[in-house]
């Protein structure tokens, strides 16, 4: 080859840059994942708020009966909520037939630590069947509360 004769050479031609879409596959499993970790968090902060609404409810049920003059009346209601949340959490056929002694010792089993046998609970095994009593109702209110707040 001659010296002088030019070498009519080409530029480097470079292939065209990736276009944005499609996304790799390793993206698509990422964006899959992320979709399958919202749609979880989204239930399980439904489920959370059902609950705290539930337990709000509740609550509210109690606090609605400590302006309550009638004792046996204020005991059975306060005794038909707790059955109601027990009802709720536990296996029917575990507390549906529970009444008495072993509504008391079912609730302290449960969260109420003896207060419902020996403590201002106690009222509940008697109270509700009874015409005339004298009932600590603010006491009552407070170990109920305690046992919704441990169970719901």
């Amino acid at each position: 080859m001659n010296p002088e004769e030019t070498l009519q050479l080409r530029d480097i031609h470079l292939p065209p840059e990736p276009g944005f879409w499609p996304p790799a596959p390793g993206w698509w499993l990422l964006a899959g994942i992320g979709a399958a970790l919202l749609v979880w968090l989204a239930l399980v902060l439904r489920r959370r708020l059902a609950h705290h609404r539930l337990q709000r409810r509740v609550l509210a049920e109690l606090a609605a009966l400590a302006g309550s003059d009638d004792g046996p009346r204020a005991a059975a209601e306060v005794s038909a909520l707790l059955k109601r949340v027990a009802l709720a959490r536990f296996p029917r056929r575990e507390v549906a037939p529970l009444a008495g002694e072993a509504w008391l010792e079912f609730l302290d089993r449960t969260g109420g630590n003896g207060r419902f046998r020996t403590g201002p609970g106690r009222p509940l095994a008697e109270a509700p069947y009874a015409r005339q009593c004298r009932l600590a109702l603010p006491p009552l209110l407070e170990v109920a509360h305690a046992w919704v707040r441990r169970n719901l």
